[in-house]
């Protein structure tokens, strides 16, 4: 851009000098006439020079715009106008949005590589297990009674655990591409709530864990959303507070009226996350403490599921922790 401005410059230079001289010539006979001599040069070489710069920056101004345009065009939108400096800052704020463009793109490509790796780990675990047990049968444990229904069951286990990671990737998909359709019904959250906690209650004795609804004066509580995905969405927390909750710890349910919402706590007291987890917790695989929640038997997919189940909802949902104090998960429902 500076080395064009000089040409420009340059330009204008010779053709006001060639005025000038011209005007020291004409200045020896008439002196009445040197005012408006001087006034038409100064416009001729104003315009050439603005023709000039204009012819320079057309290609940049088409890449800029994209979109092909005449210099006629080009000039009158810049009439008025610093042609150098405006072209200038759309220049720099052209780079700048390349710049984010291309940050966001290698941000995209990495997270598909840890998503690509994610996966490949996720479903080699199981069915390198399954193989390991059925390689086992073949080479003759199938007749032998002590090994033989304990390595069948292990590796149902594991095509179960198989099939939910697909079941679960299905449904993200589906989510995210909007085909999914919720089905809105009025129902009672509060039951919905303690039906889910019901279903929980094993897993939270095995780790001595209290599963608390705090209704308050609330007798029921109805929202408009789809039943079944809440569902999910409470199985879902419910379990990692578990999963992640202080042995002889609680968790409890919480419901803050919002006017025409309702916001929903699920908090517990255990392990807690990081600033630096906090960022992390909804994506895809991503597990605070891997050996556990593999152990427990978890996809890594459930977060994610919740974060796409409340946006498909047009909900919010939010998370706030403190390490070896317990985390929050918050996330709203629209009112009945």
């Amino acid at each position: 851009m500076k080395i064009r401005t000089i040409r420009a410059a340059s330009l204008a230079s010779a053709i006001a000098g060639a005025g000038a001289a011209f005007l020291l010539l004409l200045a020896g006979w008439k002196w009445a006439l040197v005012p408006v001599v001087g006034v038409a040069v100064y416009l001729v070489a104003a315009g050439v020079m603005r023709r000039y710069v204009i012819f320079r920056i057309k290609p940049m101004y088409q890449i800029l715009r994209s979109r092909d345009s005449k210099s006629g065009e080009i000039a009158e939108e810049y009439k008025g106008k610093d042609v150098v400096t405006e072209v200038e800052g759309e220049l720099q704020a052209w780079a700048d949005r390349n710049s984010m463009e291309i940050a966001r793109l290698r941000e995209n490509e990495q997270y598909r590589k840890e998503f690509v790796g994610n996966v490949s780990h996720e479903l080699k675990t199981p069915l390198c297990s399954i193989q390991g047990y059925i390689l086992t049968l073949l080479d003759g444990g199938l007749e032998d009674p002590d090994i033989n229904r304990k390595y069948l069951e292990q590796s149902q286990k594991n095509i179960d655990r198989l099939i939910n990671i697909v079941r679960d990737l299905e449904d993200i998909s589906r989510l995210e591409a909007g085909t999914l359709e919720l089905q809105r019904e009025r129902f009672d959250l509060l039951a919905l709530v303690d039906e889910i906690m019901q279903s929980l209650e094993m897993q939270a004795a095995e780790r001595n864990i209290t599963l608390l609804s705090d209704r308050g004066m609330l007798a029921q509580l109805t929202v408009d959303a789809d039943r079944a995905r809440v569902g999910q969405v409470l199985i879902n927390l419910l379990s990692n507070s578990i999963k992640y909750g202080r042995e002889g710890g609680r968790t409890r349910v919480r419901y803050v009226d919002m006017f025409e919402k309702v916001m929903v706590e699920v908090q517990d007291n255990g392990i807690g996350l990081t600033a630096e987890q906090l960022p992390r917790i909804f994506e895809r695989f991503y597990r605070v403490d891997k050996s556990r929640s593999r152990a427990a038997g978890g996809t890594g997919l459930g977060l994610s599921i919740v974060k796409h189940i409340l946006e498909a909802h047009k909900e919010t949902v939010t998370v706030r922790s403190t390490p070896e104090v317990g985390t929050t998960f918050s996330f709203t429902l629209t009112k009945a």
